[in-house]
Formats: C-alpha cells, sequence, structure tokens
C-alpha cells in the first residue's frame, strides 16, 4: 500500500525520496543521500551545474591509485555530470538569483535521480528546469542524463553546455594525467590514465536536442571537452536536451576510448535506454525487494538501504568488493573491511547469489597479499588485512593526521592488531556454501581460502603450557575501544570455529575431490600434524566463559576496568572515546561496538557455543548498557536490534532497528557525508529478515517465527536457498491474495486528466479551432472528438489530412497551438475539476492505493499544479514520458513502473477510445468515462464520475474476474 512520511524537508514514500527545499548547509550529505549507481561505478547526488563546497564524485569498483600517507584510494573519476545553463546572459546556480520552487527526488524502484527547479535570473528572467539522470543497470557502461527547459514568461535566450571535466579530484589530490581527447561525428571523447597504477579511463558522449532547431558545437578545452548549443525559447516553449556518455576502463578492455566510441555510435535514444534500465531494475527487485505496511516510514528506509546495497554490488566482476562506504563518498578511500562479509553479504547471499559469489572470489584473488602481510609479521598462511584494496596488501594507514596543527598524530594500530577478519571471512564463506550448495565454488576457491587462513591461525596462536591452554595475545577485538588485549573472547571462539570448519573442509575434499585435495595439500604443505594440532587448539583454546552465570568475559581483565555508567554523560552529541580520550576507553568498560553480543549473534545462526537464550539474556543485560550505541559505531545498531527480538524486547529492537535505518536518511552521525554507511545497510536487512521475520535454517530450508513490531500488519519478502526460493508473507495469507474475497488485486490507478478530472478539452478544442482558422483548415467539434487521448502530433495529422507540410512547418504549428493552449488554461483553478473527482482521489488515497496521471499532454504537470492536487499524484507519465503514444499502451505501462506496480494490479481511468484500447493492451483494468459507443471496451462504463466511490468499484470489477 502506497503512504507516505514526511520528516523536515524530506518525504519518505514507498519507492521515493522526495527533497521538497534546498539546504546549502546540508549540501554535502544531500549529495550522498542522492547517490545512484550500478554496480560498476557510483555517482555522488551533486547538482549538474556545480555548488559552492559541493564534492562532485564518480567512483569505478576497481579504480584505485596510490596516494601519500594513506597508502592507495579509490580514484575520483572524470567528471560525466557537468551541465552549464545560461538564459539571456545569466548563468544558472542555486547560489545566485532567486529559486522560486525547488523538488528533487530518487526514485529507488528504478534509480533515476531527478530535479526540478524554478529559478528567478539576476535579470527578472524565469526559467523552469527539469533534470534528469541515471546510471543504466542493463549496461553498466552507459549514463544517461536529459534536461527539459522551459521558459516561463517569455522569450530567453539559452545557451547550453554539457562537458566531460578531467579534473576531478579526491578531496585535493588529482590522481588523473590526461593522455588524449577530442572530437567525434557522435560528440566528444577523453582519454585519462591514474598517475601511479596505470589505468586508463575512456568516455564518450553526444547530445540530442527536441523542441527545436538547434546546432552543436564542439570545445575542446585541453582536459575539458565540452559539446553546445544556443537557442531561443518562447512563452511556455520546452526544449529537451539529452546527453548520453559511455565509460570503459582498461580493467574490462586494452582500449578503453574506443570501446566507448564503439558503445556511443550502436547506441539507443536515451528513452529506449532507460526503458532498458527499468527493466533490470524491475528484474532485481523481483527477487530483492521487502514489503512492509503499517509503518511507511519503515518501509522506504528499509528500500532505501537495500538500494544502496545494489548499487554498489558488482554483477559481472569478481576481482572488486563493495567498500565500507559503498561508491558513495571519500569515507575510508574505497576501503574494503569485514563489513562486506558479515554484514553485507548475507543480503546477496539469499538474493542474489551471483553477488555474493563475486564478492567472496575477490578475498581469494586477493589472497597473495594475505599471505605477504603473514610473512610480514612472521606467520605462516594467509593473514588478511584490515583494510584492503586492489591488491589484497593492507592498506589501513599506519598513522592518522590530527586536525590539529600542534596535535600529535595517531598511531593505528588495527593494521597490526584486529586480525579477526581472517576468521569472519572464512565464516562468510561456509555460510555462503550452506546456503547454496556451491560445491564448484568451494572446491576451486573457498576451501583454499579456509585452509590457508588456518594455516595462519595455527601460527598466530601461542601454547602457554602453565595452564595447558591456547592463548592469542595482543589484538583488537570486535569492540575496538581496547587495544592491545589478551585473549579476546570474540577472536578466540572465531578461530576455534574456523579451524572446526578447517577439518570439515579437509574431510570434504578428501572424499568428494581427491585430486583437489591432494593438489592444495601440496599447495599449502598441509600434513596430518597440521590438522592434527588444529584438533588440539580447538580442544584447548581458552574462552572467558562462566557456565555457572552464562556471563562471558569480553577479553582477559575486562571485568577489572573502570565500570561506567553512560547515562551520566548524557546529553552529548559525541563518542564517549572523543569525551574520555583513547586512554580513558582503554580503562573503562565502555564498547565502541558489539563485541561478545556479536559473537553470540554470528553463533545464532546454527545455536552453536555459546549461544542460547540464557546466555543471551545474562549477555545481553550487561554489555547493553555499556555499549555506545548512539555515538560508537554504526554496526552496532542492527545488531542490537536483532538480539533484543530474540529476547522479546520489541520496543528496543524496534528504536535500533530504525536508528540503523535511518543513519544516512537523517545523518544521525553528522558524517553522511563521507558517504553511505554500506554495514549498517546490510544490517537493516539482517535486522528485518533475521530479527522481526525470525528467520532460522534447516536441513529443511529457511523456517519463520516472528516477533513484527507493533504497528506492521504485514512483512512480505523471499529468500534463496540451495537453488530454491522460498516466500515468506508474514500475514498468514496466501501469496498473492489480500483476503478471503476473489476481488482483483488493484493497488494502484491511472486518471486520463483530460475529461476525466477536468475539462481541459475543451481549451484543447478552442486552442486547435484557432490554429485551424488561421490554416484554412476544415475543423469543427465533431472533428474533435476523433482527438480525444492521442498525443499533439497526431491530432496535427489528422486535422490536416491531405494537405502536404513540411517538418519545420508541423513543429511549429503543435508549438503554436500548445501556446494558444497554455494561454488558455491559465486561469485553471480547483473549480474546475470535474464532479465527483476529488471525493474519488480522496478515498483512493486513504484505502492506500497509489494514484497516477497519465495522459498524452504535455502540459500535465502545470495542469495538476493548478487544479491543486499534486500532493494526490505520485506519478506523472505525459507526452514526455514515452515515444509511442495511445492506443500503444506504453504511457499506462510507464506509469505503472512509476507506480512501482504491475500492470494487473492498475485500474485505468479514461474517457477516449484509444485510452480503453491502450489500458487493455497493457494487461489493466479500464474504466470508461462517456457514452459506450466512444469507451464501450471497458470492464465498466460510467457517464462520470461523480458519486462514484471505491467500494463500488471494486464490486463491480470483482464480477469481471
Amino acid at each position: 500500500m502506497n503512504k507516505q512520511d514526511t520528516i523536515g524537508d524530506f518525504i519518505y514514500e514507498d519507492w521515493r525520496l522526495i527533497e521538497t527545499q534546498f539546504n546549502p548547509e546540508q549540501i554535502n550529505v544531500r549529495e550522498t543521500i542522492f547517490t545512484i549507481g550500478n554496480g560498476y561505478l557510483g555517482t555522488r547526488g551533486c547538482f549538474e551545474e556545480g555548488y559552492t563546497r559541493g564534492l562532485p564524485a564518480t567512483f569505478i569498483h576497481g579504480v584505485y591509485d596510490d596516494v601519500p600517507v594513506v597508502y592507495t584510494e579509490l580514484a575520483n573519476c572524470p567528471d560525466w555530470l557537468p551541465l552549464v545553463v545560461t538564459i539571456n546572459g545569466d548563468r544558472f546556480r542555486l547560489d545566485q538569483g532567486e529559486v522560486l520552487q525547488y523538488k528533487r527526488q530518487l526514485d529507488l524502484r528504478h534509480g533515476l535521480l531527478s530535479r526540478w527547479v524554478r529559478w528567478r535570473s539576476p535579470k527578472n528572467k524565469i526559467i523552469d528546469i527539469h533534470f534528469e539522470r541515471f546510471t543504466s543497470l542493463a549496461d553498466e557502461h552507459i549514463l544517461g542524463q536529459r534536461c527539459h527547459l522551459t521558459s516561463y514568461d517569455g522569450d530567453a535566450l539559452i545557451e547550453f553546455q554539457a562537458s566531460i571535466n578531467g579534473y576531478a579530484e579526491n578531496q585535493g589530490f588529482n590522481h588523473w594525467e590526461r593522455i588524449d581527447q577530442g572530437k567525434t561525428d557522435q560528440g566528444i571523447w577523453l582519454q585519462s590514465r591514474t598517475r601511479s597504477t596505470r589505468i586508463e579511463i575512456g568516455m564518450a558522449a553526444k547530445m540530442t536536442i527536441s523542441g527545436t532547431e538547434a546546432s552543436v558545437q564542439i570545445n575542446t578545452v585541453p582536459g575539458y571537452p565540452s559539446i553546445s548549443t544556443t537557442f531561443l525559447v518562447t512563452a511556455q516553449q520546452t526544449v529537451t536536451v539529452e546527453n548520453i556518455v559511455t565509460v570503459f576502463t582498461s580493467r574490462e578492455t586494452k582500449t578503453p576510448v574506443i570501446a566507448a566510441h564503439e558503445k556511443l555510435v550502436d547506441i539507443a535514444d536515451y528513452t529506449t535506454l532507460f526503458t532498458d534500465n527499468q527493466k533490470a531494475w524491475d528484474q532485481v527487485w523481483q527477487t530483492s525487494d521487502i514489503v512492509i505496511e503499517g509503518d511507511a516510514t519503515a518501509a522506504f528506509a528499509v528500500r532505501y538501504n537495500l538500494f544502496q546495497l545494489l548499487i554498489a554490488a558488482p554483477r559481472h566482476d569478481d576481482q572488486v568488493s563493495i567498500a565500507a562506504k559503498t561508491l558513495s563518498g571519500f569515507g575510508y578511500r574505497g576501503h574494503i573491511f569485514w563489513d562486506t562479509e558479515i554484514f553485507i553479504l548475507p543480503f546477496f547471499t539469499y538474493n542474489q547469489p551471483d553477488v555474493a559469489r563475486n564478492l567472496l572470489s575477490y578475498r581469494y584473488h586477493t589472497i597473495a597479499g594475505a599471505r605477504r602481510k603473514a610473512a610480514h609479521y612472521g606467520f605462516k598462511g594467509a593473514m588478511y588485512p584490515w583494510e584492503s584494496a586492489d591488491t589484497g596488501d593492507e592498506v589501513t594507514p599506519r598513522w592518522s593526521l590530527p586536525d590539529d596543527y600542534y596535535g600529535e598524530d595517531v598511531r593505528i594500530w588495527c593494521r597490526d592488531r584486529e586480525i579477526h577478519n581472517s576468521a569472519d571471512i572464512a565464516y562468510a564463506v561456509c555460510h555462503y556454501w550452506q546456503a547454496t550448495g556451491d560445491d564448484e565454488w568451494m572446491r576451486d576457491y573457498g576451501a583454499e581460502m579456509i585452509l590457508d587462513t588456518a594455516i595462519f591461525w595455527g601460527s598466530r596462536v601461542e601454547f602457554n603450557p602453565q595452564y595447558d591452554r591456547y592463548e592469542i595475545r595482543d589484538v583488537i577485538g570486535a569492540d575496538e575501544y581496547h587495544e592491545f588485549v589478551h585473549n579476546n573472547t570474540f577472536t578466540n571462539r572465531m578461530v576455534q570455529w574456523h579451524l572446526e570448519q578447517a577439518l570439515q573442509v579437509c574431510a570434504w575434499l578428501q572424499q568428494n575431490f581427491p585430486e583437489r585435495a591432494a593438489e592444495l595439500t601440496q599447495k599449502l604443505q598441509l600434513t596430518p600434524e597440521i590438522e592434527s594440532y588444529w584438533q588440539d587448539i580447538i580442544n584447548k583454546i581458552w574462552i572467558l566463559y562462566d557456565p555457572s552465570t552464562g556471563l562471558i568475559e569480553q577479553f582477559e581483565g575486562f571485568f577489572q576496568l573502570k565500570d561506567i555508567n553512560l547515562a551520566d554523560y548524557e546529553p552529548r552529541h559525541q563518542s564517549i572515546q572523543a569525551i574520555l580520550g583513547m586512554e580513558g576507553t582503554n580503562h573503562t568498560q565502555v564498547l565502541k561496538q558489539p563485541d561478545v553480543l556479536m559473537l553470540l549473534y554470528l553463533m545464532r545462526t546454527s545455536a552453536e557455543f555459546p549461544y542460547d537464550q540464557k546466555v543471551l539474556a545474562t549477555n545481553w543485560d550487561y554489555y547493553a548498557p555499556r555499549t555506545d550505541i548512539t555515538y560508537g559505531s554504526s554496526l552496532a545498531p542492527a545488531i542490537h536490534g536483532i538480539l533484543a527480538s530474540d529476547l522479546g524486547k520489541s520496543t528496543i529492537a524496534y528504536k535500533r532497528f530504525m536508528q540503523a535505518a535511518m543513519v544516512d536518511l537523517e545523518d544521525h552521525r553528522g558524517n553522511t557525508q563521507d558517504g553511505i554507511h554500506g554495514a549498517s545497510a546490510g544490517g537493516v536487512w539482517q535486522a528485518v529478515v533475521f530479527g522481526f521475520g525470525g528467520i532460522q535454517f534447516t536441513e529443511n530450508g529457511p523456517v519463520s517465527n516472528p516477533h513484527l513490531p507493533p504497528g506492521w500488519s504485514r512483512l512480505k519478502f523471499q529468500l534463496h536457498w540451495r537453488g530454491e526460493w522460498y516466500k515468506f508473507d508474514l500475514t498468514g495469507e496466501k501469496e498473492g491474495t489480500r483476503g478471503d474475497n476473489q476481488s482483483p488485486d488493484i493497488r494502484g490507478f491511472i486518471f486520463d486528466l483530460d475529461g476525466v478530472l477536468t475539462d481541459t478539452a475543451e481549451y484543447h478544442y478552442l486552442a486547435w479551432q484557432k490554429l485551424a482558422d488561421e490554416e484554412g483548415l476544415p475543423f469543427n467539434r465533431e472533428a474533435n472528438e476523433a482527438l480525444r487521448g492521442i498525443s499533439r502530433r497526431a491530432s496535427l495529422m489528422l486535422i490536416i489530412g491531405d494537405m502536404t507540410y513540411s517538418e519545420d512547418q508541423i513543429q511549429e504549428m503543435m508549438a503554436r497551438k500548445n501556446r494558444y493552449y497554455v494561454e488558455l488554461i491559465k486561469n485553471i483553478t480547483p473549480k474546475d475539476l470535474l464532479p465527483g473527482a476529488i471525493a474519488l482521489l480522496d478515498e483512493l488515497r486513504q484505502a492506500g492505493i497509489k494514484i497516477a496521471i497519465g495522459s498524452a499532454s504535455k502540459n500535465a504537470q502545470s495542469v495538476i499544479e493548478k487544479l491543486g492536487i499534486a500532493d494526490q499524484v505520485d506519478a506523472i507519465a505525459d507526452g514526455y514520458s514515452v515515444q509511442q503514444p495511445k492506443p500503444a499502451p506504453d504511457l499506462f505501462l510507464y506509469a505503472a513502473h512509476q507506480l512501482g506496480l504491475n500492470p494487473q494490479q492498475c485500474v485505468v481511468v479514461e474517457d477516449a477510445g484509444a485510452g480503453v484500447e491502450a489500458a487493455l493492451a497493457g494487461g489493466m483494468w479500464a474504466i470508461g468515462i462517456g457514452p459506450p459507443e466512444r469507451v464501450g471496451k471497458a470492464h465498466i462504463v460510467l457517464p462520470n464520475l461523480a458519486g462514484v466511490t471505491w467500494k463500488d468499484l471494486q464490486s463491480q470489477l470483482s464480477k469481471k474476474v
């Protein structure tokens, strides 16, 4: 059901994030929030025209380059966004002139970012500008931009320029050296190369213009090739400029510029490309969507977090992985942490296993770097880096540089001491294998990773002969507020678990793939003695667990540290470490993020030691109050939410879940400008599915023991398990039904505008009549009836009949008719709504039915605003939306896509025969308004909407099933 919630200047809907006003102070945060991508690249939501303090960035997976201090980082690639619009000599910018109207919208369903601005220039000229952009999910090398420009109040000279900016920087550091650039019949191109890693990039672009006659010029300023055009527009005339960009790097092809050229030559038009993108997104959401009913904010927030994971997911590349800040910001320099395997991977494992396989294969392809790290520290096997990039070598900065000129550099010990991630990766490998049954991948890749990291653990543990036990000393646990601790329980138990799995993998290989077992035995120098040694470690590693109480000590001596009551430090707006200092937290029982509780969560999946309900309750009561849950780490809230659900603490579970779900949308931690919190996004999915959905995995498949939050009336999702899809609809209803009756599953209404909601048909007739009189063409009201529901061009063709006109004359007549029409509708008000229209719209909204406008008119947006029903409408499909007019179904299918619905879930209300035909051709329900001889093919025929109710329509449609 379509619901919306408004918080601040954001409106959250089922599939759309709407920003209602521009806030310069939030510029960098919103750039992150409005990021789009396609799994190959991500582009921050920066303004096309630029803005002071803006941080424009496009990151491409795997395009790393060296940088001082932090070793390597994802290079900010040449910027494909710059569009310069100049009106009568004034350059459009939001920091000059006057913004009269503003709206920005992110359509999660299809990855479309749009912005509408009505702007008064310094010379007092008003223009409407509608930007939109997408990065194609159907073809990851294609990027699209479109800009509609409408002069609001008279003639205007518009200059328009689209560019590729080769001078993109990583906050002051430019990774690119220009190789070449130029122009072609298609447009422009740029070739650059990273300074150290020598990765080449090729980008090409072309521009098309519609709505006016205009030529284009090419400017090849070094490093900044541009396409520009100049044209004159009259009042209410709309000109559309489309810019298509192609991009390749030498990671995919030896000749990226040639590849970009060839792609651009063969490319389709913007509308076709976006339609292909829509279809690709529809396919992804078909398995990945989560439906929540009864909580509009949560419903949107979950989809938003899933969207951020999906646009960062490499679908065609197993040499890369998802960074902690995805592809959305400069934070952590594009480095990969354990966040990916533990927090992000489960979503893909159970929804898109091919992507999960790619992410894990990245770790296999970088295992040489892990081996180099182990050797550097004097250990054997593979020791995965805390922060990883392209080679798998350790890229965690050794020092953190202070903001204070006189501050001391801070040593970052995670690179040396936080070692649990080697076990975390093994954990992810095993759970992927368990979920998919992908024996081939496990044989060829996963087994070697598990075994070589097990060899590392064998060389890292220390035997304490005094107590006849194995220990792991001088580590940093998952908590991270405590450095150089001994026997961190999370680390020790994960190592024990890891070695258990390694022995099982050895046995599995020997039984099922003896040749591969022999190969790895020789390559890794495995011996029976090593396996016996692993078993001895399993038996004797020290786990700080008190079976009499169930309490687990986080590490040796933790209980002797100074206790803390976090409530004593409220209110605060920074982490407890910022307040106490690093040494202060080192000596205090305060946690940055779950450690013991994180261990219990990971063991929860198969109820392995030390997880059980009593142990969980005991350790929750001890550790949850000591966790800096608000300002410590974004990894914490989702995990706390799941465990609180297990304990029946529904209020705190929901609070922690929403804290995670809104971490970026509401910038809870004040650092969203650095990029999306990818681990938190993955944790949100786990909180919904494993927490509220109560999913557990058995040999017979996943089962649910749900505990939905108060107010949630429905939770619906599906999981992929061992080759089959399991669908969960936690209302208890059968899949695809909505109750006991046999009514069709109607979730959306698509209204034609003219003749249905208002009578602008009369204005169209008067405008056509004036044009016909001027041209000496025969035309009357009877002839006007044939124009109902069809496009402006098709209408003109019917009027001119056999008369011969040039294309220029046809374009001029259409523009002239539109000017007459726009002048006539200037005085439309809500009083012009037809009887029954507003009552039906209100009733549908209250019933949770989505509403779209499906009109061939290119002035639909303006008419809707004048009628005062803009807030009642969820989507608009108009003359700009599709190429094929009614009776083709394209317009209504586009509207259904915008609503996020299947055609059979939509009802079209039309007053034209062509419109009814279009609805039926699209597989939709049709209600005809008017005489049966015109709309008689519809499922229901009504004279008008007066007195019509949703209940009556439901009843009549049920009889048509």
